[in-house]
């Protein structure tokens, strides 16, 4: 049975979109940092030679480094002041809610509510500035020494003067990234770091798919396989919209309750649970903790396209193990998504506070007491659900990375991660934007309802 929300949803046009003026400001708020974020993404690190470092940066192309241009849409190939994107914020942010979940004073500052979220997302902004400095002056040594490894001086000037300048430019870029997303996620639409991250992906993925059909064109990759690629996407996408909307609903009943007509009706709800609770954070945190350290260590020296350039044996190692489609690398990325899914479901759902809620309210599940039988029923069923979930995003992210490793066309831009990331901050997004639109329609009833009240009384 359709719900009143669903039919106001349904009854949704262009013309309910007109009148909603708030929306139609925040989505113009929305888009202009974008551009923003865009506009950014050109502008270099001082001391840099763009000819020159376009040059060394086709030397080290790899999984890795095409990994972070992809999410920092091109900007690290340009050594940007946002080259390090949001990332360094994303590992703080996997750090703080690790602690918070292990770390007993950090988990009673999660239990104070408002005040301890504004504490921990202090912490989490300290964390992120002391690693991207870190980060930052580390990649600035590295095209120094990578430069003068590949007789490329990207650099005009090296020098510790250059290395200041080039971390607090990156710092700030970061920092500034940062701020842009809490701004879209209060005043915008939709979670800004998501949007974010999705806007670099979408705007490097035109070019992937033009080079594409121009390999197809060329001869160079057969014609059919081009075919093959595209329905493979379009078929992943229809079946990442399916289970992302995909949920368990549980039943919750009340205790029966007097009618305005005198009678006893007994009330119905329920409590839906997603297959994929965690959404696309799995993904982009198992991609952040595997991933970083190898592109601080590449830009210290490493070549993971030519491992024999590299200057450290360990190096050498880690960067031949790692590779994208390697097996440690695939095994431990399916790992790393498999650990966060169970880790962020538990973070979203906390099924002690549910049945805690549930009993408070009257509520129970049919079959099943109140209180600690709740919980444990919630535990049982959020782990079987959460198992379904983990296992579809590791499919989801695992078995485009192994195919587009064996064929001749390889872009981290047409692999599973980029393709959910997108697929999901989209549909997350329109799903805001239809949440607006239904409390503007409430808006309006509750207007009308309010003049035919007063109509009334007269």
């Amino acid at each position: 049975m359709a719900t009143s929300a669903d039919n106001i949803a349904a009854g949704i046009s262009f013309s309910s979109f007109q009148k909603a003026t708030e929306l139609k400001q925040r989505l113009w708020f929305t888009l202009g940092v974008l551009v923003l974020f865009r506009f950014l993404s050109f502008v270099p690190i001082p001391g840099i030679d763009p000819r020159a470092l376009s040059a060394l940066f086709d030397t080290q192309r790899g999984g890795v480094l095409d990994f972070f241009n992809a999410f920092s849409g091109g900007s690290l190939e340009r050594m940007s002041i946002i080259a390090l994107g949001i990332m360094p914020y994303i590992t703080a942010s996997i750090v703080v809610q690790l602690g918070a979940a292990l770390h007993e004073p950090w988990k009673q500052l999660k239990k104070e509510g408002e005040v301890g979220r504004k504490k921990l997302n202090q912490y989490t902004r300290y964390l992120t500035v002391a690693l991207t400095t870190v980060q930052g002056y580390v990649i600035a040594t590295g095209l120094e020494s990578l430069g003068a490894n590949q007789g490329i001086q990207a650099v005009v000037d090296p020098g510790m003067l250059f290395r200041v300048a080039a971390t607090i430019s990156l710092v700030g870029g970061t920092l500034f990234l940062m701020w842009l997303g809490e701004q879209i996620t209060s005043r915008g639409v939709g979670n800004g770091i998501s949007l974010i991250i999705m806007a670099g992906i979408v705007a490097v993925m035109p070019t992937t798919l033009a080079q594409l059909f121009e390999q197809g064109r060329q001869g160079t990759i057969d014609p059919i396989l081009v075919v093959t690629i595209m329905v493979m996407l379009v078929v992943l996408t229809l079946f990442i919209c399916f289970v992302e909307r995909a949920q368990r609903r549980v039943l919750v009943q009340y205790p029966k309750r007097a009618t305005a007509r005198g009678m006893m009706q007994q009330e119905r709800s329920h409590l839906p649970i997603k297959v994929n609770t965690a959404g696309v954070i799995p993904a982009i945190f198992a991609s952040s903790i595997l991933l970083m350290p190898l592109t601080v260590l590449q830009f210290a020296g490493g070549n993971v396209a030519d491992p024999s350039a590299s200057s450290s044996d360990v190096l050498i190692t880690v960067s031949t193990y790692l590779q994208r489609g390697a097996p440690l690398y695939l095994l431990l990325y399916g790992l790393g998504i498999a650990f966060f899914a169970f880790f962020y479901t538990s973070v979203q759902f906390n099924s002690e506070e549910t049945a805690e809620n549930l009993k408070r309210a009257g509520g129970f599940v049919p079959g099943i007491r109140p209180g600690k039988a709740t919980e444990q029923y919630f535990d049982y069923l959020l782990n079987r659900i959460t198992t379904v979930g983990a296992a579809y995003l590791v499919l989801i992210c695992l078995i485009p990375e192994f195919v587009f490793t064996t064929l001749p066309v390889a872009s981290i831009l047409l692999g599973g991660t980029s393709l959910l990331i997108v697929v999901n901050v989209t549909m997350d997004f329109v799903s805001q934007v239809q949440s607006h639109l239904i409390a503007h329609q409430y808006g309006d009833l509750i207007k009308k309802a309010k003049l035919k009240g007063g109509g009334r009384r007269r």
